[in-house]
Protein backbone atom coordinates (compact mmCIF):
# COMPACT_ATOMS: atom_id res chain seq x y z
CA UNK A 1 0.00 0.00 0.00
CA UNK A 2 1.12 3.24 -1.11
CA UNK A 3 1.38 6.45 0.71
CA UNK A 4 0.50 9.38 -1.11
CA UNK A 5 3.55 11.74 -1.38
CA UNK A 6 2.09 14.30 0.87
CA UNK A 7 1.62 12.33 3.61
CA UNK A 8 4.75 10.68 3.39
CA UNK A 9 7.01 9.84 6.07
CA UNK A 10 10.61 10.41 6.43
CA UNK A 11 13.50 9.76 8.21
CA UNK A 12 13.24 13.13 9.50
CA UNK A 13 9.83 12.69 11.20
CA UNK A 14 11.79 9.70 13.09
CA UNK A 15 13.85 12.01 14.69
CA UNK A 16 11.42 14.08 16.63
CA UNK A 17 9.49 10.76 18.25
CA UNK A 18 9.59 9.85 21.49
CA UNK A 19 12.12 6.92 23.01
CA UNK A 20 9.00 5.69 24.53
CA UNK A 21 10.19 1.72 23.68
CA UNK A 22 8.14 1.39 20.13
CA UNK A 23 10.04 0.61 17.46
CA UNK A 24 8.89 3.19 14.63
CA UNK A 25 9.86 2.12 10.53
CA UNK A 26 9.70 3.65 7.49
CA UNK A 27 8.92 1.95 4.26
CA UNK A 28 7.97 3.08 1.36
CA UNK A 29 7.06 6.56 3.15
CA UNK A 30 4.24 4.38 5.23
CA UNK A 31 4.70 4.17 9.13
CA UNK A 32 4.89 1.53 10.94
CA UNK A 33 5.02 1.11 14.78
CA UNK A 34 5.51 -1.71 17.14
CA UNK A 35 5.17 -2.33 20.72
CA UNK A 36 7.73 -4.37 22.88
CA UNK A 37 8.23 -7.60 21.51
CA UNK A 38 7.31 -11.18 23.28
CA UNK A 39 10.14 -12.64 25.21
CA UNK A 40 10.81 -15.27 23.05
CA UNK A 41 10.84 -13.15 19.98
CA UNK A 42 13.64 -11.51 21.71
CA UNK A 43 15.17 -14.38 23.20
CA UNK A 44 15.75 -16.29 19.50
CA UNK A 45 16.79 -12.96 18.43
CA UNK A 46 19.63 -13.06 21.32
CA UNK A 47 20.29 -16.48 20.27
CA UNK A 48 20.49 -15.57 16.77
CA UNK A 49 23.09 -13.16 17.20
CA UNK A 50 24.84 -14.71 19.31
CA UNK A 51 25.21 -17.72 16.77
CA UNK A 52 26.29 -15.02 14.07
CA UNK A 53 28.64 -12.97 16.67
CA UNK A 54 30.85 -15.98 17.92
CA UNK A 55 31.37 -17.03 13.94
CA UNK A 56 32.18 -13.63 13.06
CA UNK A 57 34.73 -13.03 16.07
CA UNK A 58 36.34 -16.34 14.91
CA UNK A 59 36.68 -15.65 11.05
CA UNK A 60 36.93 -11.97 11.06
CA UNK A 61 34.80 -11.86 8.01
CA UNK A 62 31.84 -8.87 9.50
CA UNK A 63 29.81 -8.58 11.73
CA UNK A 64 26.48 -8.72 13.53
CA UNK A 65 24.05 -6.31 14.76
CA UNK A 66 21.06 -6.66 17.06
CA UNK A 67 18.01 -4.18 15.39
CA UNK A 68 20.66 -1.51 13.81
CA UNK A 69 19.10 1.14 12.19
CA UNK A 70 19.48 0.52 8.09
CA UNK A 71 18.53 3.99 6.54
CA UNK A 72 18.19 3.22 2.42
CA UNK A 73 16.34 6.11 1.57
CA UNK A 74 15.00 9.33 3.24
CA UNK A 75 11.57 7.14 3.29
CA UNK A 76 12.66 3.50 4.09
CA UNK A 77 14.43 3.71 7.61
CA UNK A 78 14.37 0.60 9.27
CA UNK A 79 15.53 -1.62 12.47
CA UNK A 80 15.80 -4.96 11.58
CA UNK A 81 15.59 -7.78 14.28
CA UNK A 82 19.35 -8.90 13.19
CA UNK A 83 21.68 -8.15 10.52
CA UNK A 84 24.78 -9.23 9.48
CA UNK A 85 27.07 -7.65 7.24
CA UNK A 86 30.77 -7.79 5.90
CA UNK A 87 33.52 -5.62 6.90
CA UNK A 88 33.94 -4.59 3.32
CA UNK A 89 30.41 -3.50 3.18
CA UNK A 90 30.76 -2.13 7.05
CA UNK A 91 33.35 0.22 5.90
CA UNK A 92 31.44 1.52 2.88
CA UNK A 93 28.00 1.86 4.79
CA UNK A 94 28.38 2.67 8.39
CA UNK A 95 27.91 6.40 9.00
CA UNK A 96 29.06 8.54 12.16
CA UNK A 97 26.00 8.13 13.60
CA UNK A 98 25.87 4.51 14.07
CA UNK A 99 23.68 3.37 10.86
CA UNK A 100 24.08 1.83 7.79
CA UNK A 101 23.60 3.49 4.51
CA UNK A 102 23.23 0.01 2.43
CA UNK A 103 22.27 -3.32 2.66
CA UNK A 104 23.39 -5.57 4.83
CA UNK A 105 25.01 -9.00 3.55
CA UNK A 106 21.87 -10.78 6.10
CA UNK A 107 18.87 -9.56 7.36
CA UNK A 108 16.98 -11.58 10.10
CA UNK A 109 13.44 -10.73 11.02
CA UNK A 110 11.59 -12.43 13.79
CA UNK A 111 7.92 -12.79 13.73
CA UNK A 112 5.74 -11.05 15.71
CA UNK A 113 2.03 -11.96 16.98
CA UNK A 114 -0.68 -10.62 15.27
CA UNK A 115 -1.65 -10.38 11.35
CA UNK A 116 0.01 -6.76 10.63
CA UNK A 117 3.15 -7.56 12.24
CA UNK A 118 3.53 -11.00 10.10
CA UNK A 119 2.20 -8.74 6.69
CA UNK A 120 5.15 -6.14 7.46
CA UNK A 121 7.79 -8.92 7.72
CA UNK A 122 6.16 -11.59 4.96
CA UNK A 123 5.44 -8.54 2.97
CA UNK A 124 6.56 -4.95 3.30
CA UNK A 125 9.98 -5.75 4.53
CA UNK A 126 10.29 -8.67 2.14
CA UNK A 127 10.15 -6.39 -0.97
CA UNK A 128 12.00 -3.59 0.61
CA UNK A 129 14.90 -5.90 1.47
CA UNK A 130 14.40 -7.68 -1.95
CA UNK A 131 14.20 -3.98 -4.07
CA UNK A 132 17.64 -2.99 -1.78
CA UNK A 133 20.07 -5.67 -2.69
CA UNK A 134 19.86 -8.06 0.71
CA UNK A 135 21.54 -10.62 -0.41
CA UNK A 136 19.78 -13.15 2.32
CA UNK A 137 16.70 -13.09 4.67
CA UNK A 138 16.04 -15.46 7.20
CA UNK A 139 12.78 -14.92 8.59
CA UNK A 140 12.12 -16.47 12.00
CA UNK A 141 8.78 -17.89 13.55
CA UNK A 142 9.68 -18.39 17.48
CA UNK A 143 6.48 -19.74 17.58
CA UNK A 144 6.64 -22.57 15.34
CA UNK A 145 10.23 -23.49 15.72
CA UNK A 146 10.90 -22.58 11.81
CA UNK A 147 12.83 -20.69 9.75
CA UNK A 148 12.25 -19.56 6.02
CA UNK A 149 15.49 -19.32 4.11
CA UNK A 150 15.47 -16.67 0.80
CA UNK A 151 18.75 -15.94 -1.16
CA UNK A 152 19.26 -13.39 -3.80
CA UNK A 153 18.55 -15.25 -7.88
CA UNK A 154 17.70 -13.15 -10.68
CA UNK A 155 17.73 -9.91 -8.63
CA UNK A 156 15.01 -10.98 -6.48
CA UNK A 157 15.01 -12.70 -2.68
CA UNK A 158 13.62 -15.78 -3.27
CA UNK A 159 12.22 -18.55 -0.79
CA UNK A 160 14.23 -21.19 -1.39
CA UNK A 161 14.63 -23.67 2.19
CA UNK A 162 12.57 -24.02 4.78
CA UNK A 163 13.85 -25.28 8.11
CA UNK A 164 12.05 -27.11 11.19
CA UNK A 165 13.76 -27.81 14.54
CA UNK A 166 15.61 -30.96 13.32
CA UNK A 167 17.44 -28.82 10.92
CA UNK A 168 20.93 -27.45 10.59
CA UNK A 169 21.47 -23.30 9.69
CA UNK A 170 23.61 -22.97 7.35
CA UNK A 171 25.01 -20.30 4.29
CA UNK A 172 26.73 -19.27 1.28
CA UNK A 173 27.20 -16.08 2.88
CA UNK A 174 28.53 -17.22 5.96
CA UNK A 175 31.69 -19.61 5.11
CA UNK A 176 31.43 -22.67 8.23
CA UNK A 177 28.43 -21.24 9.57
CA UNK A 178 26.53 -24.10 11.10
CA UNK A 179 23.57 -23.57 13.85
CA UNK A 180 21.77 -26.35 14.52
CA UNK A 181 18.25 -24.96 15.03
CA UNK A 182 17.80 -26.25 18.33
CA UNK A 183 20.24 -23.66 19.22
CA UNK A 184 18.10 -21.45 18.04
CA UNK A 185 15.41 -22.39 19.79
CA UNK A 186 16.33 -24.19 22.81
CA UNK A 187 13.47 -25.25 24.70
CA UNK A 188 9.53 -25.34 23.86
CA UNK A 189 8.03 -21.95 23.27
CA UNK A 190 5.09 -21.63 26.13
CA UNK A 191 2.41 -18.63 24.72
Amino acid sequence: MSTPASMRWTSEDLEVFPDDGKRYEIIDGELYVSKQPHWHHQATCGWIFALLGRWSLETGLGEASLAPGVIFDDDEDVAPDVVWASSARLARSLDESGKLHAAPELVVEVLSFGIKNVRRDREAKLKLYSRRGVDEYWLVDWHARSIEIYRRAESVLRLVEELSIDAVLSSPLLPGFAAPLAQIFPRPMMT
